[in-house]
């Protein structure tokens, strides 16, 4: 595993979510399934995540709101990376992927995303806030932070999203057109970054803008597996904890966190 280590950070923001607030409770409900004794901490590709020193757990639960909150999360990745640690990050909604990606650009050059959800969240500018969690891809690509995007499982795109799209020559795989042995060309470091709606709602009903005929658990724990460039950082977010069923979401957001993490690591 090359001596390296883990830091999951955990951002209580939801200040920028449209339509019901909750994803700032999920980091710590996160945290309580992935140190279940319900389980082991052994991933699939056989790394025990129970060993001391592997990862550390950071929790920032008062994040202000507009730009103070911004700063805070991209200082609090830069100041991880600058330590040597690789970060996995748990929302919170999906506007931290932002300030995160700002802070990995000073670390890595050419960077490639790839993104699981259910919606492009490509917005110029959604409800009059263009940091919305509908635009952190946006403002990405447009400050040039990310050489490539692959997005999968896309089911909502509108005609502003997908003008967007091809402005911005991002690879979407929509779920009417995807293949679960689906093959990805990257070509540099890849961050990785998880929605939760991106997975149809029988897998992850804890959330907010559940979009039906989605992706399963299986399908993403695939792709991820498969990626063969050095993945350099993740985050899990939208979980919604107001709106889980029997803590399904939060186990699966856990499981995410620990098979991430096991990539990273190996």
């Amino acid at each position: 595993m090359n001596n390296k280590k883990i830091s999951i950070l955990g951002f209580s923001a939801d200040e920028n979510s449209s339509y019901l607030k909750g994803c700032a409770d999920a980091p710590p409900i996160i945290m309580k399934a992935f140190n279940s004794n319900a389980t082991n901490k052994f991933s699939e590709n056989g790394i025990d995540l129970g060993m001391e020193n592997l990862w550390t757990y950071q929790s920032f639960s008062k994040i202000p709101s507009g730009k103070k909150g911004f700063q805070l999360i991209r200082d609090a990745i830069y100041q991880e990376l600058k330590t040597g640690k690789q970060c996995i990050s748990i929302g919170g909604d999906h506007s931290i992927t932002y300030p995160i990606i700002d802070a990995y650009n000073h670390y890595f050059q050419n960077i490639n995303i790839l993104h699981f959800d259910a919606h492009p969240d490509l917005y110029d500018n959604f409800e009059n806030n263009p940091y919305s969690h509908a635009s952190p891809f946006a403002r990405i690509l447009e400050n040039n932070l990310s050489k490539k995007l692959i997005q999968i499982g896309i089911r909502t795109m509108n005609h502003h999203q997908l003008e967007q799209a091809n402005k911005y020559k991002v690879q979407v795989i929509d779920m009417k057109n995807f293949e679960s042995n689906i093959k990805l060309d990257f070509n540099g470091p890849v961050y990785i970054s998880i929605d939760l709606d991106g997975l149809d709602p029988s897998f992850a009903p804890g959330v907010s803008h559940p979009e039906p005929g989605g992706l399963s658990t299986r399908d993403v724990l695939s792709i991820v597996s498969d990626v063969k460039e050095d993945v350099i950082g993740a985050d899990i977010v939208e979980y919604n904890p107001k709106k889980d069923l029997n803590n399904i979401t939060a186990i699966t957001a856990a499981k995410f966190l620990k098979e991430l993490s096991s990539k990273l690591l190996a």
